[in-house]
């Protein structure tokens, strides 16, 4: 059964994914809300926040777009619960696409070509993964994921993420922290695909307690929570430790990238959802995750770099500069239509006897 075959059957399926854009866009939206209030702060003489100032909490945009952050964390949150984390986690980019869209138009922070190139690549990216969406192993209850989370391969899997996450924070992070952007974002990275997959749980315990069921008596359900907030805290945490050293432009596409490929990694070991696709489903979702990949990369990398006519090919230059060679050409042979009648030498040998002639009356 193909991952995208067995998505158009379920109606949960595509609930969870109508959420996970939702979510994008409350997010993207978020930003721009937050930073045009800011902004405005600015016009009025007010201390601004990187100022050491707090007036923005006057400042009704800014909340507009801290209700637009939290209603989209929200809908990501519950995204979880009814689409697999393998599409939900990668969609998450879309709200950067949004984030940088709306800023070109509120905000007049201009889109360079190398920007609308990574916004077609991420729709693009984003509708192949959507096309070919892997099908989970139902999980329904926190009965069935307390077996899942029972199971040997996942249990190796969070091993090896805790051992490598201490060795980096405790051994890698004093030596290489502040010269090595990996050592911190891996930490963020290996962490956080343990937390999505302690979200995933969450969402199931919260789809049975509206459903009625005494979830609230259920130790798994309140150890998930434990872990989540612990893995949060641990993400936030580092992840403002490689910000505040490299820049973001930097941090950011490595961070999307590893991240998403650890969650990918962890959804398909504890919820099987790679088993049951076949091989065009699989290359379709690698793809189309390389693809959303290449539009976040030249989003950001390139965000601050102008395109002028020097970033082009050689062999282009060489095209302009004929051309500008053809053109110039073109005025000089124009110019010489409307020429005077006397030639330039005959001009000067005129000039020089009427400068004579004046000497010689004087």
């Amino acid at each position: 059964m193909g991952g995208g075959e067995a998505a158009g059957g379920r109606p949960g399926f595509y609930l969870g994914l109508g959420l996970a854009l939702a979510s994008s866009a409350f997010i993207g939206g978020s930003f721009v809300l937050k930073k045009k209030g800011l902004l405005r702060l600015g016009r009025r003489g007010q201390a601004r926040a990187g100022q050491g100032g707090h007036a923005y909490l006057r400042e009704w945009l800014w909340w507009a777009g801290l209700l637009c952050m939290g209603v989209g964390e929200a809908a990501n949150f519950a995204a979880y619960a009814f689409a697999p984390a393998t599409l939900v986690t990668p969609l998450g980019a879309l709200s950067v696409l949004v984030s940088a869209v709306l800023s070109s138009t509120f905000l007049n922070e201009q889109l360079n070509v190398h920007g609308k190139i990574g916004c077609l690549l991420s729709i693009l990216g984003s509708t192949v993964m959507v096309i070919h969406a892997p099908q989970e192993e139902e999980v329904s209850s926190l009965e069935s994921m307390a077996e899942k989370l029972k199971d040997p391969g996942f249990i190796v899997f969070a091993v090896c993420v805790l051992v490598s996450s201490l060795l980096l924070i405790f051994v890698a992070g004093p030596r290489y922290g502040r010269s090595n952007v990996l050592v911190y974002v891996l930490v963020c990275s290996a962490i956080g695909s343990l937390s999505v997959s302690c979200v995933k749980g969450l969402g199931i315990a919260l789809k049975e307690l509206f459903a009625g069921k005494p979830v609230l008596k259920e130790p798994l359900g309140w150890v998930l929570l434990v872990c989540l907030v612990l893995c949060i805290s641990v993400q936030i945490n580092y992840l403002n430790k490689a910000l505040d050293i490299f820049n973001t432009s930097v941090v950011t596409p490595i961070y999307y990238v590893l991240f998403t490929t650890a969650v990918m990694t962890c959804s398909a070991i504890l919820f099987k959802e790679w088993q049951h696709m076949v091989l065009d489903n699989i290359i379709g979702t690698i793809s189309g995750f390389l693809t959303i990949v290449s539009g976040i990369f030249l989003l950001h990398a390139f965000r601050d770099v102008p395109f002028t006519p020097d970033l082009l090919p050689l062999f282009l230059q060489q095209g302009r500069a004929d051309l500008r060679t053809s053109w110039r050409s073109a005025d000089r042979h124009q110019s010489c239509q409307h020429q005077p009648l006397l030639p330039s030498e005959d001009k000067d040998s005129q000039s020089a006897e009427e400068e004579e002639g004046e000497g010689e009356s004087v």
